[in-house]
């Protein structure tokens, strides 16, 4: 169903392609069967009553009709590549915006590995059935259906053993591929958990040789290839057991058709070159045959990852971008009103009735224990996540009636684990924020307290990154991650407990500078680290999802529980008063 639905969806795009294409699979038909009646007629009025002149004539007659049908079919399959190309590519782009439209939640549902199948290896599954379909297997019926005609005009006694030849074989076929369909969707799965290995294993390599588990990951790697092969051993037994079958059943009626033949040729009823005609329409009805049992071999597979192609493409996103988006307001204001949020099915909210006004030049802190919803708190303010109930507002408008691009304008996260992408620092930096200068990366780079470590760097600005930011330390990926933000110049900034990998003076100086740039701007941390925050304008302390005091760091000691062990626990007690 999931295959049909693709496939229906493309071919009306392409709907004028691939009526060409059927016209040029047809024509290319027409001259592949018409070799067979000629070679008759040169067998029975050439060769056996001698006359030469016909020989040459209709030899010539073939030999124009073969370069015709040459032609023809070159042509026919350079268009059916394009065209099997062209929906692969519209698919891969299909589920790769998909993907993005995703929320975070369904993201990691699928999994980043299964994603990645899904847009690398399912999507060339479904390519190559249509590739195979089109270039091979279109023409089939129609040479099946012509070489059956034509037999009948022929011979209507033995034209009856041809057009059995289509049933046997497609019950035979059809019998083992019944078999191999389940297996298919088996194979796609194991393909995902092996690739959810690697990925682990490749991103994790510290970890596992920190804790010397490299036997441990072989061993679960060895299970997921075990049972991978396993089922690619049972569908290649599958496979290599239906051209045998298949072969049998055509040799079978190859005796049935000679047998049956001699006699009528004995009888005078059917000539020679009648029966070498029915014997070119068998060979052309068994090519047909094996080309659609090629086709037919793909299709499990296809369409087991045509399911899986269509699950990513029916998920509605989580959060959608308005149908008539809002002009961004004047007025520089946070608000966020009875905010809640949770996932559909848990017990209880992550967030539930957080309420936040934060004005320009206004810095807020968040703390809480892990788990208490510090970080959701920021995904919702710029739309990573959309509220359950309440209302988060940028400039007075909700920011679900703001266009993606427009919240992004004025609100800028630094993510609590940063992320680089492959290329150089100056790409990275200029993610957010494309039109930047030189100029401006650098004073960026200056207030994350990273130009130093930049212009040691070979190349500078132009310094290679590989992916995730690799080949830089945990403290210089921060502090990129801080630049790329403060290059972009929002107008509401949002730290998600950014400098945890900073020492305590570095820490200290990305603050300070970040106090000078961020003047005016609105700013909204997130900290593990009382010390830190503790000089924000406000604090705001979340436990298990709800806010429990809000105030100065002198307010909440003297008031608050809750942040007051957070304090102790990290304060010497003469520093926490």
């Amino acid at each position: 169903m999931g295959l049909l639905r693709l496939l229906r969806a493309r071919v009306t795009t392409y709907r004028g392609a691939l009526l060409l294409l059927v016209l040029l699979q047809v024509a290319q038909t027409a001259a592949l069967l018409a070799l067979p009646a000629l070679s008759a007629d040169v067998i029975d009025n050439g060769v056996m009553a001698g006359d030469r002149d016909r020989i040459v004539s209709t030899g010539l007659i073939m030999v124009a009709t073969a370069v015709l049908q040459a032609t023809l079919s070159v042509v026919a399959v350079w268009r059916g590549t394009r065209f099997a190309t062209a929906v692969g590519s519209d698919l891969r782009a299909a589920v790769f915006r998909r993907t993005h439209d995703l929320s975070v939640h369904q993201a990691a549902r699928f999994g980043t590995s299964s994603l990645v199948t899904r847009t690398v290896n399912d999507v060339q599954q479904v390519q190559e059935l249509i590739l195979t379909t089109l270039n091979v297997a279109l023409a089939a019926p129609f040479v099946c259906a012509g070489a059956t005609l034509l037999a009948m005009r022929s011979d209507v006694p033995l034209a009856w053993l041809i057009t059995l030849i289509v049933p046997a074989v497609s019950v035979t076929a059809t019998i083992i591929l019944a078999r191999m369909s389940p297996l298919y969707a088996r194979m796609q799965a194991g393909l995902d958990g092996i690739g959810q290995v690697l990925r682990e294993q490749i991103t994790g390599v510290r970890v596992v040789r920190a804790f010397v588990r490299d036997a441990h990951e072989r061993r679960r790697f060895a299970l997921h290839n075990a049972a991978l092969l396993d089922v690619q051993l049972r569908v290649g037994r599958l496979t290599a057991a239906m051209f045998p079958a298949v072969l049998l059943v055509m040799n079978l009626f190859t005796v049935a058709l000679l047998y049956a033949g001699a006699v009528r040729i004995d009888d005078g009823r059917v000539e020679v070159g009648t029966l070498n005609a029915f014997l070119g329409y068998q060979a052309l009805i068994l090519m047909a045959t094996v080309a659609a049992m090629l086709v037919f071999l793909n299709v499990p597979r296809a369409g087991a990852s045509a399911r899986r192609i269509v699950e990513v493409l029916d998920s509605e996103p989580g959060v959608s971008p308005p149908a008539e988006p809002r002009p961004p307001g004047d007025a520089r204001l946070l608000e966020i009103r009875s905010a809640r949020f949770g996932y559909p099915g848990a017990e209880r909210p992550i967030l539930d009735g957080i309420d936040l006004v934060a004005g320009p030049g206004e810095t807020v802190a968040v703390v809480g224990s892990t788990g208490a919803g510090k970080t959701t708190l920021l995904n919702l303010a710029v739309r990573l996540l959309d509220v359950s109930a309440g209302a988060i507002r940028v400039n007075g408008v909700d920011v679900r009636e703001l266009s993606p691009g427009a919240l992004s304008r004025l609100v800028g996260l630094v993510p609590q684990t940063p992320y680089l992408f492959s290329g150089t620092v100056a790409t990275n930096l200029r993610f957010g924020n494309p039109a930047a200068t030189d100029a401006e990366l650098w004073r960026a780079l200056e207030v994350a307290q990273a130009r130093e470590f930049v212009e040691a760097m070979p190349g500078g600005l132009h310094a290679p990154l590989s992916q995730g930011g690799t080949n830089v330390s945990g403290g210089q990926r921060q502090r990129l991650a801080i630049a790329r933000t403060v290059a972009r110049r929002p107008q509401i900034y949002l730290f998600d407990d950014c400098f945890s990998a900073l020492d305590a003076a570095t820490d200290a100086a990305v603050r300070s500078a970040l106090e000078v740039c961020t003047a005016g701007a609105i700013v909204l941390v997130v900290a593990q680290r009382i010390s830190s925050v503790r000089h924000a304008h406000r604090i705001l302390v979340l436990d298990r999802g709800r806010l429990v005091g809000a105030g100065t760091h002198d307010e909440l000691l003297a008031r608050n529980d809750t942040y007051r062990e957070i304090a102790a626990s990290q304060l010497e007690p003469q520093a926490a008063r």
